[in-house]
C-alpha cells in the first residue's frame, strides 16, 4: 500500500500544478477583460482593473443623422463628397456652384440643386452603367458643408424674426417656431415665396377653425410668412367705455357686438338712431342711420361691421336735461336736509 501511494504521488502533484496554472489564467484573462455587465458599473471599474492597469475606454455614444439632413434639399454653395468603391478618380468633394451644379470627371456637368445626396448617388449610379463605364458601381454622397436656409416671421406673432429652416415644414409648425400667434392676430396670413415675390399666398386662419385645413399649408425655405392684424372697429359717444374693439377669432363684428363689447350704451343715449362711418376703398366716407332699437328689439337685422368702421352712439337732449334736472333736485334736497340739521 506504501509503495503504490509513493508511486503516484509524484503524478498528483503534476495535476495540482496543472490545475494552478489553469485558475491563475482564467482570473488573469478575466481581470483584463472589460465588464460587460447589464448594470451602470463605477467610473474606477471602468478604467482600472483591481490590478491597477488602466482599460480600454468605453466607445462614444454614437448619434443618428438628424431627419432633416438626410431629406435636405441640395442648394449652391453646398459641399458634397463623392466617393465610388474601387474607382478612385471619382472620388473628391464637389462645390455646388451657383447654377446648382458640379462638374464630376467623365460624366461632365450634373444639375444636381434640389435633389437629395441618396438622390444623387442614384443617379450618379445609373449613368455609369448607362454609359457602360462601370458594371456595379457603389456610389455613396455625403455632405460636407451646406448653407443655413431661413424663414422670416413677421407680424402678429409673440417672436417674430428669421428662424432656421432645413426642409420644408407645414404652417402650424412655423407658427410654432415664433411662439404662436398674439391677441391681435387677425385671420388672414400672407406667405412669399423666394422665387415668386410678386405672387403672395393669402391663408385664411384663426383659433377657431379647424387645424387640417392649414396643415397642408407648406413653407418652403427662404418664404416669408406675416400674420396680418385684425381689423379694429370703433365705438365712440354715449356708451360706458367708448374705445376701439379688435376684430378676432373669425375677424367678424356686428353692431351689437361691438356695443356690448363696450359695455352698453348710457343712460343719456339716444337709442332710436345709432350712426355708423363706414370708409370705402377709395377713401371716400359714408354715414349711415342704423336702427338701434328696432335691432335690440329683434325687429331689425343686424349690421356686419368692417376694419376701421365708426359707431357712434348719440346723446339725447331730453334724456340730458331730465337726468341733470334730478341730478339738481337730489342735490339740493341733500342741502336742504344738511342745513336743517346744522339749524
Amino acid at each position: 500500500m506504501r509503495r503504490f501511494c509513493a508511486s503516484y504521488l509524484p503524478l498528483t502533484s503534476l495535476l495540482l500544478v496543472l490545475i494552478s496554472q489553469s485558475s491563475l489564467a482564467q482570473v488573469t484573462m478575466q481581470q483584463q477583460m472589460p465588464n460587460y455587465s447589464r448594470g451602470p458599473a463605477s467610473s474606477a471599474a471602468t478604467t482600472r482593473n483591481k490590478a491597477g492597469a488602466p482599460l480600454a475606454q468605453p466607445l462614444p455614444e454614437l448619434r443618428s443623422v438628424p431627419e432633416e439632413i438626410a431629406i435636405l434639399r441640395l442648394a449652391p454653395g453646398f459641399l458634397l463628397n463623392l466617393n465610388v468603391l474601387d474607382d478612385p478618380d471619382f472620388s473628391g468633394n464637389y462645390r455646388v456652384n451657383e447654377r446648382g451644379e458640379i462638374t464630376v470627371p467623365v460624366l461632365g456637368t450634373l444639375h444636381v440643386a434640389g435633389e437629395t445626396a441618396t438622390e444623387l448617388g442614384d443617379q450618379i449610379r445609373k449613368q455609369l452603367l448607362s454609359q457602360g463605364i462601370l458594371k456595379d458601381p457603389q456610389v455613396s454622397v455625403n455632405l460636407v458643408e451646406y448653407t443655413s436656409a431661413e424663414v422670416n416671421i413677421l407680424g402678429e406673432v409673440t417672436s417674430p424674426g428669421k428662424y432656421p429652416l432645413l426642409v420644408p415644414r407645414n404652417l402650424i409648425d412655423i407658427l410654432a417656431l415664433a411662439g404662436g400667434t398674439t391677441l391681435l392676430a387677425g385671420n388672414e396670413i400672407s406667405i412669399t415665396s423666394l422665387g415668386k415675390p410678386a405672387e403672395p399666398l393669402s391663408v385664411r386662419y384663426s383659433r377657431g377653425s379647424d387645424p387640417k385645413t392649414v396643415e397642408r399649408v407648406v413653407v418652403h425655405p427662404g418664404d416669408t410668412v406675416q400674420v396680418k392684424r385684425a381689423g379694429v372697429v370703433y365705438v365712440l359717444g354715449a356708451v360706458t367705455r367708448p374705445g376701439g374693439y379688435v376684430m378676432q377669432e373669425e375677424g367678424t363684428l356686428s353692431v351689437l357686438q361691438a356695443i356690448s363689447l363696450a359695455n352698453g350704451t348710457l343712460p343719456t343715449a339716444s337709442t332710436k338712431k345709432i350712426y355708423l362711418l363706414h370708409r370705402n376703398l377709395d377713401g371716400t366716407g359714408v354715414i349711415m342711420e342704423v336702427p338701434y332699437r328696432g335691432m335690440t328689439k329683434g325687429k331689425r337685422s343686424d349690421i356686419k361691421l368692417h376694419p376701421t368702421d365708426v359707431v357712434f352712439v348719440p346723446t339725447s337732449t331730453l334724456k340730458s336735461i331730465f337726468i341733470n334736472s334730478q341730478n339738481i333736485l337730489s342735490a339740493a334736497a341733500s342741502a336742504s336736509i344738511y342745513a336743517t340739521a346744522v339749524h
